[in-house]
């Protein structure tokens, strides 16, 4: 088979693969045996940008240039500046849905609807419709997310049991809604049209969905840790007391869903959503600012000193109830510094990777593998869960195995949708599971759970790549090129 990379700068697999094996090893070091939980504070980051600078050091052996290698980082960093601001910008809002009551009063209506034995197949369910009509995983998760994983905790489930239903839900809807980005990045990868790659998609999409909604629903019925009744009933008490409880604090929630829907872009949305939840404040809990407010001597100065502590530091609004408060804190913009820093070390390690080729030097090597077309399925798959780990990025986990085996699939008389099928049930999902990667350190920043935590719990993420090549192994739903290059359906 003809490869489709031509470059004369390609470094041999063994130095690709140095850096690689570096990073796994150190990490897991740190990880599992040295910091576990709290490697995200800091260490993470410095074993990613060492690495980054050793395979530097091997790409200079190649003839690379620090120019090239110092573009690839630069380029990297610059694609990740828009989720960097909106993860500042969740931070504020959540601190400002927090004093506001937006956050408490949906915690409040949860408590009183959701019935605990079905709690998790319905927070999978809801944040699956909210993320399809939305088309974004990440806004799903920073506003009814979070309010369900309050909920979660009240009835007392485990916090990372709770985030991967979050997840779980949020990323079935993301992946199959025309609105989200990866949707329309894989098919024109692929070389297909929009809803021929969504028609292909959901034929493993549902299965997968399915399975895991069906072990939520298991895992909830025979759940023995879903609340005490009466400290459920004092929380809603205290809930009461302790803020203006009322469904007219649902606008500033219900119009950012609006905006998206109407695809205005995330960042205005999520400053609209800020500015209102800061504004509910002032107007329905004035008691609230007055008890986070320190040192004021005047009106002008508690709201002010109230509202700018919610949206960039720790706040935690006082209560006797000991389960409200675990429930009512926020850490503001501060809070999401260590995942911003995640991301930039992260972006400086995949950015070297990719400038000096030695992602395309691995996915080679795969191609040379390939003897099948479920051994293509499973190569192309590996390869998009492997850019997943070493460039830490989503996008980059679609558009480089898109671009290097798109011409491997045609060879093999392959349409283009099982390609770009193939590039999100194995990229896109599974970017949360990589606790580096932008979605991963994103999603754990949100929620406050650690990516590994919260990683064995996210089974449509776990369950999407296997459902793929499952497929291809036993030739279902494969569509198939004409000697026209038109489709027909195996």
């Amino acid at each position: 088979m003809t490869s489709p990379i031509t470059s004369d700068k390609l470094p041999p697999l063994y130095k690709a693969l140095i850096p690689v094996f570096v990073l796994i090893t150190l990490l897991g070091i740190n990880v599992i045996w040295i910091y576990k939980d709290d490697s995200i504070a800091g260490s993470n980051q410095i074993i990613l940008i060492l690495c980054a600078a050793l395979a530097a050091l091997i790409g200079f052996t190649e003839k690379f240039t620090w120019e090239e290698m110092e573009k690839g980082v630069i380029d990297g960093i610059a694609a990740t500046t828009p989720a960097i601001i909106i993860l500042l910008l969740i931070g504020a809002l959540s601190g400002t849905w927090m004093i506001s009551g937006i956050v408490p009063a949906m915690i409040y209506y949860g408590l009183k609807m959701l019935s605990p034995e079905y709690f998790l197949i319905a927070t999978c369910m809801i944040c699956s419709l909210v993320s399809l009509a939305t088309g974004s995983s990440w806004s799903t998760v920073a506003t009814v997310g979070i309010a369900l994983f309050g909920v979660g905790k009240a009835l007392d489930f485990s916090e990372p049991l709770v985030a991967g239903a979050i997840i779980s839900g949020s990323y079935f809807g993301d992946k199959i809604s025309p609105l989200s980005d990866t949707t329309n990045l894989a098919p024109a990868m692929a070389g297909t049209t929009l809803f021929r790659h969504i028609e292909y998609m959901l034929y493993t999409t549902i299965p997968s969905f399915l399975f895991a909604a069906i072990i939520f629903f298991i895992i909830g019925l025979n759940s023995h840790n879903t609340g005490n009744s009466l400290s459920i009933q004092q929380a809603l008490a205290d809930l009461e007391k302790t803020f203006f409880i009322s469904p007219v604090l649902f606008i500033a929630p219900l119009l950012v869903l609006f905006l998206i829907l109407k695809k205005m872009p995330a960042l205005p949305a999520l400053l609209i959503g800020m500015l209102l939840g800061a504004v509910f404040a002032v107007i329905f809990q004035p008691q609230v600012i007055a008890s986070i407010a320190s040192n004021t001597n005047t009106p002008f100065e508690t709201y002010y000193t109230a509202i700018m502590d919610a949206m960039t530091v720790d706040i935690s609004i006082p209560t006797d109830n000991d389960l409200l408060k675990r429930l009512l804190v926020s850490t503001g913009m501060n809070g999401m510094l260590g995942t911003v820093w995640l991301i930039i070390a992260a972006m400086m390690f995949g950015g070297i990777m990719e400038s000096c080729n030695f992602l395309k030097s691995i996915t080679y090597s795969l191609l040379k593998l390939v003897k099948s077309d479920t051994s293509l399925v499973a190569a192309t798959a590996f390869t998009c869960i492997s850019t997943n780990v070493l460039a830490s990025d989503q996008y980059l986990s679609i558009v480089v195995p898109g671009r290097m085996f798109k011409e491997a699939f045609r060879e093999k008389g392959l349409a283009p949708e099982n390609l770009s099928r193939t590039l999100e049930d194995a990229g896109t999902v599974t970017s949360v599971l990589v606790p580096w990667n932008t979605c991963g350190a994103y999603q754990a920043g949100v929620l406050g759970v650690p990516t590994l935590a919260f990683a064995p719990y996210c089974f449509f993420n776990i369950i999407s790549p296997v459902m793929t090549v499952l497929f291809s192994l036993f030739k279902i739903r494969i569509a198939r090129l004409d000697p026209q290059l038109e489709t027909k359906t195996a």
